[in-house]
């Protein structure tokens, strides 16, 4: 986990960009990000792949933005951000990230950059998972993919 200082304004807007686009207002999945059988796909069940040398990997770097924010840059080994098969069949090694912020889901992401704005006052704890182009949950023998950092202000 790693542990960064700034000071933040005050407020709980999030202002978030990420290369190759992003979907926010369009997919609502509850406060937690939890299953959503209306929208025809389920949050909660993992696809756990068996531990090789092609299984995925996640590392997440939080970054202060110079102007404001921070920039979350997300690492992955053996997986591909897809966003043309974005709620379609399950490929091997492609899928997108979701981000949660205090365990709220902001969105759906379809590349590697994300840029969080306004973040609340205190310790912020910010979670990635990699997740399946159904968005499924990405798991490797059971353990998700997914990396967690905390950033203080």
């Amino acid at each position: 986990m790693l542990v960064i200082g700034l000071v933040f304004g005050a407020g709980l807007g999030f202002t978030i960009a990420a290369a190759n686009g992003i979907t926010l207002g369009g997919h609502d999945h509850g406060a937690h990000g939890h299953g959503d059988a209306q929208a025809g796909h389920d949050h909660t069940k993992m696809l756990s792949l068996p531990a090789g040398a092609d299984s995925p990997t996640l590392s997440v770097h939080a970054m202060p933005d110079p102007m404001t924010g921070w920039n979350l840059h997300f690492m992955t080994e053996n997986f591909t951000f897809a966003p043309e098969h974005a709620s379609g069949a399950n490929v091997p090694g492609e899928g997108h990230a979701h981000v949660y912020v205090n365990g709220v889901k902001l969105g759906r992401f379809y590349g590697p950059w994300v840029h969080l704005d306004h973040l609340p006052e205190g310790e912020v704890s910010v979670q990635v998972t990699l997740n399946a182009n159904d968005h499924s949950p990405l798991a490797v023998e059971d353990v998700p993919v997914a990396e967690t950092v905390t950033i203080r202000n």
